[in-house]
């Protein structure tokens, strides 16, 4: 077996598979190399001289510059690796003309919704519009647990801090969000619960509503109600009884939205499951089913490849937007574009932005981008679609939710616990993870490590994602964890 990888022929540096010693002579598809010092696993070895000022390949493509001349053999981390990314760029499409055979869906039991897609949940949510009323909802959803069971799933109250004192987009973009969770399909009932005098109060949100059912979603004004605690256990009654009569059935996968989202990475994350979840989101939209990738900094030094794979001109031009307003966000607050990766992300191997990112857009396969959507927008096109968030796990989990994700992916090759909206499961980029943390783990790609081939566990992955969507716990469910934060940019009154 091999010591380190290559992940391309161009590469000059490959990654340990595992923890080696300084003086190993260190195997790679290709060639060895005498490592000069000690190497984690994760992290990175040249394979040749790379002189200072040249750039460092891997994936293919630079990953920042040498600084300093480093000879074959070195660690290749931040003292002598350095990013090359700066802010807001040109861009020039060169469409890829990508061609995806399609494939018949497969199926699994979910709830049909008179608004659209199926649930693969049947929960009661607690809403509320403001944080002035955080304590009430979890005060119902305590109390409402006693209604739990049979075709009703679960009840959860999504507290968060917003709803007043907003300006602009902030404002907007939380009346925006609560709406797309009042309308998710994996709420069987809905009670939005307002306190009266907010900014973002219960009549400002129903206009982004759309069309919802009105026996699925409820509101309730506090200040209105003489008890409010009385008067919200009626209403969460009331759906609940509705909710009872609901039943699983056999659902198409083309009506799958799936989130793909990264956290806690290290070196291997990029080799094995990401790649492994770009295997299961080709599975998925060859089937016309849809996935969506975000975290837009964590694109930065990868963006051309996904601009590349835009179906059509529109579609690369709102991506150039995507990207050069996220750099514009990070420079109005006077912020480089490249204070990425975390502490966490370094000690598992990852140098710079661009080696973050590269690996990141492993989630996305190799299929065309069929979408890209605003912060708040919901998927309307089947396929993979691009959505503009941050990289903050919870908030771009949630904004993944709030577009329509049913379920997310989220790969980890350090361990987290959380969990968004909907189930979120995760994926190990290493063996050792997925047995150290079996409470948090829920899929192991390090396998790809141990002889299974990369279609294998995107196959694997489809079947896993499939039961999850007709009903198995993701480990985030079985833990109880389910939370929600709402991006903001702006001014608090």
């Amino acid at each position: 077996m091999n010591e380190l990888v290559r992940i391309t022929p161009k590469d000059s540096v490959a990654v340990a598979l595992t923890a080696l010693p300084a003086g190993t002579v260190a195997h790679y598809e290709g060639g060895s190399v005498t490592l000069l010092s000690d190497l984690p696993m994760g992290h990175k070895a040249a394979l040749r001289d790379i002189a200072k000022g040249e750039a460092v390949i891997k994936y293919g493509f630079p990953i920042g510059q040498a600084t300093e001349d480093i000879p074959a053999g070195a660690h290749v981390h931040t003292h002598n690796l350095h990013t090359l990314l700066s802010g807001a760029r040109d861009y020039e499409y060169h469409p890829a003309h990508l061609r995806q055979e399609k494939k018949a869906p497969a199926a699994f039991l979910g709830y049909p919704r008179k608004t659209g897609r199926p649930g693969i949940r049947n929960e009661l949510w607690i809403l509320p519009t403001v944080g002035c009323v955080n304590d009430i909802a979890r005060a119902l959803a305590h109390q409402a647990q006693q209604w739990v069971g049979g075709s009703v799933e679960g009840v959860y109250a999504f507290p968060h801090p917003y709803g007043c004192s907003q300006l602009g987009d902030d404002q907007n973009n939380t009346r925006r969000v609560l709406a797309d969770l009042a309308t998710h399909p994996n709420a069987g009932g809905v009670l939005v619960l307002g306190l009266g005098c907010e900014n973002s109060g219960i009549e400002q949100i129903k206009p982004y509503m759309g069309n919802y059912d009105e026996d699925r979603v409820k509101f309730l004004v506090c200040q209105q109600a003489e008890d409010e605690m009385e008067a919200g256990l009626a209403l969460l009654r009331e759906l609940a009884e509705t909710m009872r009569k609901d039943q699983r059935v056999s659902c198409p996968a083309d009506q799958l939205v799936v989130g793909l989202k990264c956290g806690g990475s290290d070196g291997l994350s990029g080799i094995t499951a990401n790649p492994t979840i770009g295997v299961f989101s080709d599975l998925l939209t060859a089937m016309g089913g849809s996935t969506i990738l975000t975290e837009v900094p964590e694109m930065f030094g990868a963006e051309t490849i996904l601009m590349d794979r835009c179906e059509n001109e529109a579609l690369f031009q709102k991506t150039v937007h995507l990207i050069n307003d996220f750099k514009g966000y990070f420079e109005s607050y006077h912020m480089p574009v490249y204070e990425n990766p975390s502490p966490g992300n370094k000690a598992g191997g990852i140098t710079t932005l661009e080696d973050k990112a590269l690996g990141c857009t492993q989630k996305s396969g190799s299929s065309a981008v069929r979408g890209v959507l605003a912060y708040a927008e919901k998927v309307e096109n089947p396929g993979l679609n691009l959505l503009s968030a941050p990289g903050n796990d919870l908030v771009a989990s949630t904004a993944l939710s709030a577009a329509g994700a049913q379920l997310i992916l989220f790969s980890t090759g350090r361990g987290t616990p959380f969990g968004c909206p909907v189930p979120t499961v995760k994926i190990s980029s290493n063996s050792p993870l997925a047995r150290h943390k079996k409470n948090w783990i829920d899929f192991d790609a390090g396998r790809l490590l141990d002889g299974m081939t990369l279609q294998q566990l995107g196959e694997e992955l489809m079947e896993y994602v499939l039961s999850v969507a007709s009903g198995k716990k993701a480990r985030n469910e079985t833990n109880g964890f389910h939370d929600l934060a709402i991006f903001k940019q702006g001014v608090t009154l």
